[in-house]
């Protein structure tokens, strides 16, 4: 199992992701973060094997989310 966290500032963006990951097999969206801050925080509680980052995102962008 593929565990996934999706952070985008857009619901839709997020929504759709979640939508489009959650219907493979073998992948679990983990969570969805609307901020850089709130990726971080839910990159460290969840764990997962892969993020998906938008890099432009208010207050902490993904660049430096990722940092």
């Amino acid at each position: 199992m593929i565990r996934i966290l999706v952070a985008d500032d857009q619901m839709l963006v997020r929504a759709g992701f979640r939508a489009l990951l959650g219907a493979e097999d073998g992948v679990e969206v983990v969570g969805e973060a609307a901020d850089g801050e709130q990726a971080v925080s839910l990159a460290r509680s969840q764990r997962p094997d892969v993020v998906l980052m938008d890099i432009r995102m208010p207050g902490l962008d993904g660049l430096e989310a990722s940092r």
